[in-house]
């Protein structure tokens, strides 16, 4: 027996406790590569299961950094099960793999329709409808996320503020021995213009195109649950704004589709805190600024050979463009 059938047939052990012993777990497709996460997509027959789950799962034989900002599979089960009582749209859990089952860590989920990536998302006539409710429904998902009561413990998550996250890509800046001056200058306004802090919430961490799943009406679902953290709810509503997630589509602040008025609008009425543009400039450039140390340390993985997959060394290159942003920002703020 091939591992592909070995593991096939491991996986239609675990579903039949769910579906019974009827289910067929009939192919098996890697959606995603990388270290992260994998994502498999599943085609199930008989008894009463979908024609598809998705199966999102911990690469075999890689362990947790201890300084790894993601919370774990576990955890991001929790959370997004936590996110579908508090009306927000999320995939189902349907299952979270336990050590008997002997597949590692990771958890099976409804497959939900709709579209991840950016570029269609933003161009395509299909989704024409779809850009102009996204934000207020965006508005709308964060104040579900950020309402979601995480402060017992469980799952066990990091506070991270705003300058808890600027001293922490600040060392990394250093330890890579680089002089770039527009970085040197962005941290120091960061550090000598930090707003005052408000009430600490579950924030998402990675809420942007690319991570949510959108079809012809709007937000279909929020996915990639592994960077919440407690912190800022002004973290989540500016790495959306951010321009490296507006995929050239700068003239529209809110992830190249749209303005952010109506998104914090839907986002007060909804039970969240009450916000203006002007609340968030700050942490879209504490944004820019860390999506540039990001682009550092992958083309570094890809110049040092830890990393040679060419992916590393094409968004190493868009240190320079969060350099430009960085610039426009500056530029925006009131002179003293």
């Amino acid at each position: 027996m091939s591992d592909s059938q070995e593991f096939r047939l491991s996986l239609q052990v675990v579903l039949r406790d769910v579906y019974g012993n009827e289910l067929l777990v009939d192919a098996v497709d890697r959606l995603s590569g990388g270290a992260s996460q994998e994502t498999w997509l599943l085609r199930l027959s008989k008894g009463n299961a979908p024609e598809t789950l998705i199966l999102r799962r911990a690469p075999e034989g890689v362990e947790k950094s201890p300084d790894s900002a993601a919370i774990g599979l576990a955890n991001e089960a929790k959370l997004i099960q936590a996110a579908e009582a508090a009306g927000v749209p999320v995939p189902k859990v349907v299952r979270v793999l336990e050590d008997d089952d002997g597949l590692g860590d990771g958890f099976f989920m409804n497959r939900v329709e709709g579209e991840t990536i950016a570029r269609r998302i933003l161009r395509d006539e299909k989704f024409s409808k779809a850009r102009q409710v996204l934000p207020e429904q965006c508005g709308k998902a964060l104040a579900g996320i950020h309402s979601i009561d995480v402060q017992a413990g469980d799952p066990p998550l990091k506070l991270s503020s705003g300058l808890d996250q600027l001293t922490y890509y600040e060392d990394i800046y250093k330890s890579t021995g680089a002089c770039r001056p527009i970085f040197d200058l962005a941290m120091v306004w960061l550090r000598e213009n930090a707003p005052d802090p408000v009430a600490p919430v579950l924030v998402h961490g990675d809420f942007r195109l690319g991570n949510i799943m959108v079809d012809e009406s709007g937000l279909a679902a929020v996915l990639d649950w592994e960077l919440c953290h407690i912190g800022d709810p002004r973290e989540d509503i500016a790495w959306m704004c951010t321009n490296s997630w507006r995929f050239g589509h700068a003239e529209k602040r809110l992830g190249g589709f749209g303005d952010v008025e109506p998104l914090l609008d839907a986002y007060a009425k909804q039970g969240g805190q009450q916000f203006t543009p002007s609340d968030i400039d700050w942490w879209e450039m504490l944004g820019s600024m860390k999506w540039g140390v990001m682009c550092m340390t992958m083309y570094e993985s890809f110049r040092s050979g830890a990393d040679s997959g060419v992916e590393r060394a094409a968004i190493g290159r868009r240190v320079s463009e969060t350099e430009m942003d960085l610039i426009n920002l500056l530029e925006d703020q009131p002179r003293a």
